[in-house]
């Protein structure tokens, strides 16, 4: 079963994926299926929600950021986030990603 790829152009910030290259900002180009666009969706949809629980956790002093359950997970969506786009991405996304150093560390790693 081969599906149609399209093109894609994903804002990591703010967890945007566009189909059109000029309707806004964005940092990688992509090429997907609409099941990998989908994988993508709802990781940064899981992403959003969590940001909303770091919200609310930000207001409980006593716990440290590497002591934090909700952090882990935000920081394990975005490493899938740039695993996904370094798969999908083009060779100027890929080469970018792969300079950022971020998918030879694990999400729990310290990247120094």
């Amino acid at each position: 079963m081969n599906e149609e790829r399209h093109d894609y152009y994903i804002e990591v910030a703010t967890g945007e994926i566009s189909r059109s290259s000029t309707d806004s900002p964005w940092n990688f180009k992509i090429s997907a299926t609409d099941e990998e666009i989908t994988q993508l969706r709802e990781v940064f949809d899981s992403n959003h929600s969590v940001d909303w629980q770091n919200f609310y956790r930000a207001h409980v002093p006593y716990i440290q950021y590497h002591y934090d359950r909700q952090n882990d997970a935000y920081d394990e969506n975005l490493h899938l986030v740039y695993e996904m786009i370094h798969k999908l991405g083009d060779d100027e996304a890929k080469k970018f990603i792969e300079s950022m150093g971020i998918l030879n560390t694990q999400p729990h790693e310290d990247p120094q």
